[in-house]
């Protein structure tokens, strides 16, 4: 039990709002003398974690080409689009960025999507336009209301699906944690497992937007219709 020692660490880390990077560094460190590797062996695990996650690095070269994109009204274009749909609403717009990700996941197109590259330029801004374009303008603590539930979809969407394909780093990591443990398993069986628990994500995530949507008609048209019967008492 003691190998775990490093999830406590984190956690109690992240809540007291610590340096993220000296937090999961201690996790490390703590995991890997509490399993009884000695410092030479802890540090060369974390120099080989580096050396072959070393291209996640390349995620950085996409956000001045987002940065020039927003520049030339990549976000005001979204904004533009999406408020010429009137079936749209905030819910039913994240629903389907939600599927799309998700089958895009399955197939293995975790790149296709993500925060820097789908979430802020386009879907966060689709999403509010959806909103704005039902109850005009939108306070500011109900637009990052719905730019967290849009990073959420993402997360969800990609986190679920991505098991389903075969060749995914986090089946083989599955597939190993199960060994170490006495357990074997194809990384065909973890797959196929993991159908039905990306489709229980989809079904409890739209239900989740559904409420959404029914939070945001409660609170601004109740807001509008407040705001509309006073202009009138001031006209009379």
């Amino acid at each position: 039990m003691l190998v775990l020692i490093g999830v406590p660490i984190v956690v109690i880390g992240f809540a007291l709002r610590l340096n993220a990077l000296l937090v999961v560094t201690a996790a490390g460190i703590a995991t890997g003398l509490a399993g009884g590797l000695h410092t030479v062996e802890i540090v060369s695990a974390f120099g080989k974690a580096f050396a072959d996650n070393r291209y996640m690095g390349l995620i950085w070269l996409t956000l001045p080409v987002i940065a020039l994109l927003e520049r030339n009204g990549l976000r005001e274009q979204a904004k533009h689009l999406i408020s010429r749909v009137h079936a749209a609403t905030t819910g039913r717009v994240l629903m389907l960025y939600f599927v799309i990700r998700q089958i895009t996941a399955a197939l293995g197109l975790t790149s296709l999507g993500g925060h820097a590259q789908m979430v802020r330029p386009l879907i966060a801004p689709m999403a509010e336009a959806a909103a704005t374009r039902r109850y005009g303008d939108v306070p500011d603590a109900v637009r990052q209301q719905i730019r967290a539930n849009a990073s959420a979809v993402d997360n969800i969407a990609v986190f679920f699906g991505e098991d389903i394909f075969i060749a995914i780093q986090s089946i083989l990591l599955i597939k190993g944690f199960l060994e170490q443990n006495g357990i074997i398993v194809q990384p065909l069986q973890v797959s196929v497992w993991a159908i039905p628990t990306a489709f229980a994500a989809l079904l409890i995530h739209c239900v989740r937007l559904k409420l959404l949507d029914h939070n945001l008609s409660r609170r601004l048209g109740a807001a509008n219709a407040k705001g509309a019967a006073s202009r009138q008492g001031t006209a009379s």
